[in-house]
């Protein structure tokens, strides 16, 4: 069994389409051959986010998402992924690309980070974002 939460720190935050994106996580992690014991999605804003990168990571930057890996075995998925909603607008806007899909992709892409996949180098991005890509696709099927 598995569970997926949501939750909001910004209280005008609405998730569509929760079910949708619970089948494609559950999609996910068995095609990358994991379980998923349970997964914590939190949507905030850059404020709230920005803390947590100081607070933890020591980055005095924005970022759209940071994933917080509770797992003690490397097979299941435990944790948190946390979600910044006005990063994700904004890359919307820059990348010319729908904000609905922009969230998905960057909801993917931290449960990409918890099934052990890095984007620090240029052929690590180029594999996430291969993996992005595909679930996406596999998103609009659903």
């Amino acid at each position: 069994m598995f569970l997926t939460n949501f939750f909001s720190e910004k209280k005008s935050f609405v998730l569509n389409n929760k079910n949708k994106i619970r089948l494609l996580i559950k999609k996910l992690t068995l095609e990358e051959e994991k379980g998923l014991s349970f997964l914590n999605i939190i949507f905030c804003s850059d404020k709230y986010l920005l803390e947590i990168n100081k607070k933890h990571l020591k980055h005095d930057y924005y970022t759209d998402v940071i994933t917080f890996d509770y797992s003690e075995k490397s097979k299941n998925i435990e944790g948190d992924v946390y979600i910044s909603v006005d990063r994700v607008k904004e890359n919307a806007t820059k990348y010319k690309e729908n904000k609905n899909i922009e969230l998905i992709r960057t909801i993917v892409h931290g449960v990409l980070h918890l099934s052990g996949y890095k984007d620090k180098t240029k052929k690590e991005k180029e594999i996430m974002t291969t993996k992005e890509n595909k679930y996406l696709s596999l998103y609009k099927k659903i």
